[in-house]
């Protein structure tokens, strides 16, 4: 009765809260809108321009109408509020302070019923091998062993096993286990280690006494104590607690399980474990364990194939596998568990439901609260993404800024804010997957579970829907509650009508296929509607231009246009949104300029242009003061767009712009160059600064001097003969690239550089790497007094060294005279590259040898292709004279079973590749030379093989690894069997955009005569295939359509989706047809 009666009037406190802000922002537009047409008065000395927030042309005309439309804004919010008000004190209501709350946690204990535990061995091993190890003779403090990891996961059921272990019972005097959990009380943890230790709880109540006890109690023992479910971060309370456990003997170890990695970090951890999610099969396991608990064999058999759909919801998590199997115990029709199984877990039914919440969602209810209340909305904001869907932290960031979730503080921004709340969201395990994305930006995922857990708590606040549930009544129950929504459209999808009551809408997220044809001509009406919204994401569709009327989204502070291929143009009206933020039209190529009143975005912060189509930034970009990420500034080169375009002058008052900058088309005037003042962009890491191969660069690069804390450095078509003397002045370079530089003969000393890492010479016209390259001609030509011994290292830090195209290079000398050789009393020792590690050489065919500096670095990895010297002299076909100076460069190990490639800028791949038979784990990223793939079929053990953004255009015979046995002698009449991947069970193909074909093998060896065949099985064991980003790709082979595929994911491949999509009635829909998840976007 209670909730039936308070839940409407908490939705309609929500929704005029909703109101007042949108209240306060209409007034903050008005005075900001005021201000911009006041200041293009003074820069333009033109008649005064207003914008109204009404979407009049003439601010001054309209005060009077705007002031009365906020006063009966303002009114409206007030008598609602007094009904509020009125129905409180009806009902008797008291209002109380909001508490942190308070759930019931759980305890543990030792104990744990093995056979229930699946898919933890090696996990248990390792636990157990940390646990028995010898410490160290220097090791003061006792051993610290964390195990981190989500709520469920399995943490607590690890340590278990490890403590019930026979021989951790044995290696230790003494056990001892408590269960910590929140709030840290050092009494009651005191007392608990006292009563394991003696037997009996102790009569003491002081902090002061029971801690000699414990300290007198394990005295010259070596004991095991696990601190389970940790979660204070105050480390003065582990501190008052860690003296009384010093005194333990040597080899002694304390386990602690955390979902925080604050917290093994507090502890002084030596060894981290974090705890991944169970394997499909583990999974299974547990679930039937449970589900098929007393069930009959006919029953099992009739259930299995359900029951194994049912269990891939879990995702891993064995928490989560136990209680949908507990779950699924009392359901006994195969209707019954059809429902469980079509349902999300947020959406049971009641008694269902509660089952979930009070035993899946409790662990991660507990971690939520444990978050700060700020966090807490930023967590819950990221439902708005679909399930599985890989988010961008930067992205995040701006989306939550844009929703208001952030404030700077001081000298704080608050991109750095966010910044700091999403690492207090990892730390808790709320997000996983996380990897580098570009250089500044990461990449993550949300676990399923912790998706529908997000969502049960917002309830109805974030919805996601698809191609498939996007029915009208799917969307007509809830929109006018929906404050953020994310929509997955397929081409045939109509805009949903009932969008336009979304009026409280303030997040919009368009995912669709490309070439959908709806969107540009739903989107004008659409946006009318729309006048609350913040973010707006229309990345990768196929629009070609943004209505007009974008420009009354006067609340829209985010607007993401990445990788919209075919947008054309942008309209002036754009630059009404004073409040803007964040605009991003990255990898728009058909997008030629910018609105030119872009000036006007006084609060935009990030501006993201790099590899569109814009050809000069538009004048009054000077006035843009609040940017922090300006990533591209093309510089006109004098034709029709020169009245138009401003100059590098502009970009003198932007010192907040940090990160990545790009300087494209660099020609024009020194003195309008030098006003930009590159050195005063402190927070500037890294920047490209590309030229017209103008014979006058010499004299332009002088005044781009950066400043001296820049990370990265590239120089591109650089016309001039030296390179400028500031590049020395970068003490904290990590990484240099010079590419297409062919009039510069010599090299800086780049080898004083401190904090190189990364240096690659592409398209240099250098004739010799010497002294002056490795920067030891200035030691060579010092005084240096007699008896001293100069000691130099070049290039400390170098571990990668590209070197490619240097046509001309002939002589890389070696250091092999000393200095002061007339007098053996005076020496300087060279030491150089002593960390590097890869060395590539390509297309330098009159380099004759490789200095001796560089055949003892400790090299991993050396590759030489079309040097004709090179292979000659260090080649062990060719029995080179020098193959003795290279053998010790190592192989991986045969034995390797995880390999991830990156960032190679190879033209092939090694050949050690094909020798690792054990590999299980192949990845191939960011590999923009790599045109042909190595047979990796042949790979007899492979499981999971992932390419992304490679430059293959064709995945053909060579790939899968048979063109030898098509071009092998085979006797007549035998039949020769070849399975290729005969062990794959997972294909990802990712960002390769110039794939054209991937080719079926449909002939037979031996055609000629029948009597001789080859019979081809490949990739009988796949299980999973997604496919992204293969625009070009018309067709996958039959033999993948013939694979027990049971999930297929295909995600902007337009001909793919043509092809194989249902909705498009593809011509080979009932090939793919059988799988059981098939995903096309």
């Amino acid at each position: 009765m209670a909730d039936a009666l308070v839940s409407p009037i908490l939705e309609l406190l929500i929704k005029i809260g909703a109101q007042q802000n949108n209240c306060e922002f209409v007034i903050s537009y008005a005075i900001l809108t005021w201000k911009t047409g006041d200041a293009e008065e003074n820069i333009h000395n033109q008649q005064k321009i207003r914008c109204s927030f009404l979407g009049s042309p003439c601010f001054g005309c309209n005060q009077v109408v705007q002031r009365r439309d906020i006063a009966l804004k303002i009114k409206a919010v007030s008598e609602k509020l007094d009904e509020i008000a009125k129905e409180k004190a009806r009902h008797g209501f008291e209002l109380y302070k909001a508490t942190d709350h308070e759930l019931q946690r759980l305890t543990s204990t030792s104990l744990v019923d093995e056979s229930s535990v699946c898919g933890r061995d090696d996990e248990k091993k390792i636990v157990i091998s940390m646990v028995l190890a010898e410490s160290s003779q220097e090791a003061r403090d006792v051993d610290v062993i964390s195990l981190v990891g989500l709520g469920g996961i399995g943490k607590t059921t690890l340590a278990q096993l490890a403590f019930n272990d026979a021989k951790v019972t044995t290696h230790f005097e003494k056990k001892m286990w408590v269960c910590v959990s929140e709030p840290f009380d050092e009494v009651s943890i005191a007392k608990a280690i006292l009563e394991q230790l003696e037997g009996s709880t102790p009569n003491l109540v002081e902090l002061q006494s029971l801690l000699p006890r414990v300290s007198q109690s394990i005295n010259g023992k070596r004991v095991l104590l696990v601190l389970d479910d940790v979660w204070t971060e105050d480390h003065r309370q582990w501190e008052r607690l860690k003296p009384s456990l010093a005194g333990c003997a040597r080899g002694s170890r304390i386990l602690v399980t955390t979902r925080k990695g604050a917290v093994a970090k507090m502890m002084g951890t030596n060894h981290r474990i974090d705890i991944e999610t169970l394997s499909d099969d583990a999974c299974r396991s547990i679930f039937n364990h449970v589900a098929f608990h007393e069930r009959s064999k006919d029953e099992c058999e009739r259930l299995t194939d359900i029951g194994n759909k049912i269990a891939s919801k879990c995702k891993g998590l064995p928490l989560a596998a136990k209680v949908l199997g507990g779950l699924m115990q009392s359901k006994r029709t195969r209707e019954e568990w059809e429902d469980v199984l079509s349902s999300e877990l947020w959406r049971l039914d009641e008694v269902d439901k509660d089952q979930v919440e009070k035993k899946i969602f409790l662990p991660l209810l507990l971690s939520y609260y444990d978050l700060p209340s700020v966090v807490r909305r930023c967590f819950l904001y990221c439902v708005v993404f679909p399930k599985d869907y890989e988010m961008s932290k930067d992205e995040l960031v701006k989306m939550w800024m844009a929703q208001g979730y952030l404030k700077g503080t001081g000298n704080r921004d608050m991109e750095v804010v966010g910044g700091y709340y999403f690492q207090v969201l990892a730390a808790r395990s709320f997000f996983q997957d996380i990897k580098e994305y570009r250089r500044e930006d990461l990449r993550f995922k949300m676990h399923d579970i912790v998706h529908d857990f997000a969502q049960y708590m917002t309830e109805n606040e974030c919805l996601t829907v698809d191609g498939n549930n996007l029915g009208e009544a799917t969307v007509e129950t809830l929109i006018e509650r929906v404050r953020h929504l994310s929509m997955m459209l397929s081409r045939e999808t109509s805009f949903p009508s009932s969008i336009h009551r979304a009026k409280g809408l303030r997040s919009l997220l368009i995912r669709s296929s490309t070439g959908d044809p709806w969107l540009g001509a739903a989107l004008p009406d659409a946006i009318k509607q729309l006048t609350c919204i913040r973010s707006l994401d229309l990345s990768w569709s196929s629009i070609k231009e943004i209505p007009k009327e974008v420009g009354k989204l006067i609340h829209l502070r985010h607007l993401n246009l990445e990788v919209c291929r075919e947008l054309v143009s942008l309209p002036e009206t754009m630059c009404d949104l004073c409040n803007l933020q964040s605009l991003d039209v990255f990898l728009c190529s058909s997008l030629k300029e910018l609105p030119l009143a872009i000036g006007k975005l006084i609060k935009l912060r990030h501006l993201c242009i790099d590899s569109s189509g814009v050809a000069f930034m538009p004048k009054g970009i000077e006035r843009l003061t609040c940017l922090r990420t300006l990533d591209c500034f093309m510089v006109c080169g004098g034709d029709e767009n020169e009245s138009k375009a401003a100059n590098l002058r502009e970009l003198k008052n932007l010192d907040h712009i940090g990160g990545s900058l790009v300087i494209g088309n660099l020609q024009g005037g020194i003195e309008d160059t030098a006003e930009a003042q590159l050195k005063n962009k402190k927070r500037l890491l890294c920047l490209d600064l590309c030229f017209c191969n103008n014979h006058e660069d010499d004299n332009l690069i002088e005044v781009l001097q950066p400043p001296s804390d820049l990370e990265r450095l590239g120089i591109y078509k650089y016309g001039g003969i030296v390179l400028p003397n500031w590049m020395m002045a970068l003490t904290r370079l990590q990484e240099l690239t010079l590419s297409d530089c062919g009039n510069v003969e010599v090299l800086p000393p780049l080898g004083r550089l401190p904090n190189l890492e990364f240096l690659q010479l592409y398209s240099v016209a250098v004739r010799r790497l010497g002294a002056g390259f490795v920067g030891i001609e200035e030691v060579e030509n010092a005084n240096i007094n007699e008896g001293e011994i100069a000691r130099v290292t070049a290039f400390p830090k170098l571990r990668r060294l590209v070197i490619s195209y240097l046509y001309k290079l002939e002589e890389w000398d070696g250091i092999e005279r000393r200095v002061g050789e007339e007098d053996a009393t005076t020496t300087s020792i060279f030491i150089i590259m002593p960390q590097l590690q890869r060395l590539e050489i390509w297309q330098c065919p009159l380099l004759r040898a490789l200095p001796d500096y560089v055949l003892a670095a400790p090299l991993q990895l050396l590759v030489v292709r079309a040097c004709p010297n090179l292979r000659k002299r260090y080649g062990k076909e060719e029995k080179g004279e020098d193959w003795h100076k290279i053998s010790h460069i190592p192989k991986p190990p045969s034995d390797l079973e995880y390999l991830v490639i990156s960032g190679y800028g190879g033209i092939v791949l090694p050949n050690w590749m094909m020798a690792l038979t054990r590999l299980q784990y192949l990845e191939l990223s960011d590999c923009g030379n790599l045109e042909v793939l190595p047979p990796l079929g042949r790979l007899p053990n492979l499981e999971f093989l992932q390419l992304y953004s490679v430059a293959v255009r064709r995945l053909g015979a060579g790939f899968v690894g048979i063109e030898e046995v098509e071009n092998a002698n085979i006797n007549e009449g035998e039949i020769a069997r070849v399975t290729a991947f005969p062990k794959l069970k997972t294909l990802h193909i990712s960002l390769l955009c110039i794939l054209g074909e991937w080719d079926g093998i449909e002939r037979r060896v031996g055609e000629e005569d029948a009597t001789t065949t080859s019979i081809f099985i490949i990739m009988p064991q796949l299980q999973q295939l997604r496919v992204l980003n293969c625009p070009m790709l018309r067709a996958l082979p039959d033999y993948v359509l013939a694979a027990p595929l049971q999930v297929l994911e295909i995600t902007r491949c337009p001909n793919l989706r043509k092809r194989y999509g249902k909705e498009e009635k593809g011509e080979d829909w009932h090939k793919i047809s059988h799988i059981p998840k098939v995903s096309i976007y």
